[in-house]
């Protein structure tokens, strides 16, 4: 098994009411939970809105992040899967695709050290 990360992006500014937002996240605890159930759950947390970024050689350190809200990283998954291709299918039931955001699967690069 391999390793890849999943970052959700947007997907999360479309709510009515605090019951709409609620019954969302418990699609979210049941898709993590089946990933969970089969082995494939690693890790993952929702990200906080506000943070710090660090840049250029100087380290200039900026309140941030600074994005647009479909661009923002909302948080991220870390899952075992076979190949990308199965990275992606287990994708695919992320209740993020029902307000519009986007799942981006990256593959973690091993490192020796």
């Amino acid at each position: 098994m391999e390793k890849f990360m999943y970052l959700f992006r947007g997907g999360m500014d479309s709510y009515q009411s605090p019951e709409q937002r609620q019954a969302h996240m418990g699609k979210w605890y049941q898709w993590m939970q089946a990933l969970a159930q089969n082995g494939n759950f690693v890790a993952g947390e929702p990200l906080q809105g506000s943070g710090k970024q660090l840049s250029g050689t100087k380290k200039v350190i900026t309140d941030g992040p600074f994005t647009e809200a479909k661009e923002h990283v909302g948080g991220y998954l870390i899952v075992n899967a076979n190949d990308m291709d199965h990275a992606v299918e287990m994708a695919k039931d992320c209740p993020i695709f029902e307000n519009d955001g986007l799942l981006e699967v990256r593959p973690i690069q091993k490192m020796e050290m």
